[in-house]
């Protein structure tokens, strides 16, 4: 039994570190980033916020409280789309 116990703990430590660094964001913006973008374009008040695939979704009100959803490219930076 012994002789399984270290080969177990390096196993699991392996799987914890790939596990891990699956979730990297490498060279992608942070959310704060995304949501500084989104502010610039006229953003005030953000309800809802999601990292899907590539891309920061970010949803809110404008200053005059009309919906507003911005797409912001995880990658660049860059604006993909602005629903008003």
């Amino acid at each position: 039994m012994r002789k399984f116990i270290l080969p177990m703990i390096v196993v699991m430590t392996l799987g914890i570190a790939t596990h891990a660094r699956a979730y990297d964001s490498g060279d992608l913006i942070s959310m704060q980033r995304a949501l500084a973008i989104a502010t610039d374009l006229g953003l005030v008040t953000v309800s809802h916020t999601e990292f899907a695939g590539y891309e920061w979704q970010i949803e809110g009100r404008d200053l005059e409280g009309r919906y507003m959803e911005v797409d912001v490219d995880a990658r660049t930076g860059a604006v993909l789309n602005v629903d008003r």
